[in-house]
């Protein structure tokens, strides 16, 4: 069944979290969207899944596609254990005022520094003073991440020799750092589609810059200490084979007891301070109705209504012309 309304999807905090699936090929059959396989098939239940990680070897049908959009699933393109994204698809919802607000405050330097702070003071549990510089509050998050990898490391026994890694080599790297880049990874794609299904741009970052991801990787910060460090800690201090893989379902695990999918939208709502929804009646409503038009920009009441021809009493399609006819104009 195709949702018209959004309304109708289940939101995003209800949602189960994501699945990674990789060498399958995704169809849309009769009972809904399942993995195809030659033998058997495995039902995805994309009306509660917020989103379908495409690893390696996926092929996807258009008719798989659009049941997934329908349902309001991201689908997000990546690298062999969501190690990277490449692509994603919609979210759910059709209104801009987000992405809007979220590009305001981007271009104007003292409402991103308000915006920075407030990320940064976010990430510790103790209130910070007010009278903190960003050079200032930027130093007091590294004491705080280097602590966290201190005390992990302590309480797992494995010798921590810093964050290092090689991103064209990723054997290189030792089982801790693999099993961090894993683990950030997964909660890179779980904010990613929360990112995404709110409306907002990925690339519009306030502390980090200049990358299509940048906003994620904000957002993704919120959550590391508590998430993705305990569990490649743990993971990488049991020996044994699929280090990633382990990381990965350790992550899922981790990430639904951590509610993490619920507390991304309000948080990202939080540090924006855009948590007043439009209050827009149905019939002008995107998410209710795709086809209804945006409004027009306007420099003196920021928007008039769209769909409307503003070319005067002339029932035509185009403005009436001057007397005389209009002047000729060069292609």
């Amino acid at each position: 069944m195709k949702i018209t309304d959004l309304h109708d999807l289940p939101k995003l905090r209800d949602g189960l979290g994501y699945l990674y699936v990789e060498r399958a090929h995704i169809e849309q059959k009769s009972l809904g969207v399942v993995l195809d396989y030659p033998d058997t098939e495995v039902p995805i239940p994309s009306a509660s899944l917020a989103a379908l990680l495409l690893g390696p070897g996926t092929t996807i049908s258009h008719a798989a596609v659009r049941a997934l959009a329908d349902n309001g699933c991201s689908i997000i393109w990546c690298g062999e254990g969501a190690v990277r994204v490449y692509a994603q698809g919609v979210g759910e919802t059709r209104k801009g005022h987000r992405l809007l607000r979220q590009a305001e405050l981007v271009c104007n330097p003292d409402m991103r520094a308000q915006v920075v702070m407030r990320m940064y003071r976010m990430r510790f549990e103790k209130k910070l003073p007010e009278d903190l510089t960003i050079e200032q509050v930027r130093g007091m998050e590294g004491v705080r991440v280097r602590e966290a990898y201190a005390q992990a490391a302590k309480r797992t026994g494995i010798i921590w020799t810093g964050r290092a890694y090689r991103p064209g080599d990723w054997n290189a790297a030792d089982p801790v750092n693999r099993a961090l880049s894993a683990a950030n990874s997964c909660l890179y794609g779980v904010c990613h589609a929360a990112i995404v299904s709110a409306g907002y741009s990925t690339g519009l970052g306030f502390v980090h810059t200049g990358k299509q991801l940048s906003f994620v990787y904000d957002i993704a910060d919120l959550y590391k200490v508590e998430t993705t460090i305990p569990v490649a800690f743990e993971c990488a201090a049991n020996p044994g084979p699929e280090l990633e893989r382990r990381v990965r379902t350790t992550c899922r695990d981790v990430f639904l007891v951590q509610k993490i999918l619920q507390r991304v939208v309000p948080d990202i709502a939080r540090a924006l301070a855009v948590d007043e929804p439009l209050d827009l009646p149905s019939n002008a409503d995107p998410d209710v109705e795709a086809a209804i038009p945006g409004g027009l920009w306007d420099p003196d009441h920021e928007t008039v209504e769209g769909g409307v021809n503003y070319g005067g009493d002339d029932s035509g399609e185009r403005p009436r012309e001057p007397e005389g006819g209009a002047e000729p104009v060069d292609d």
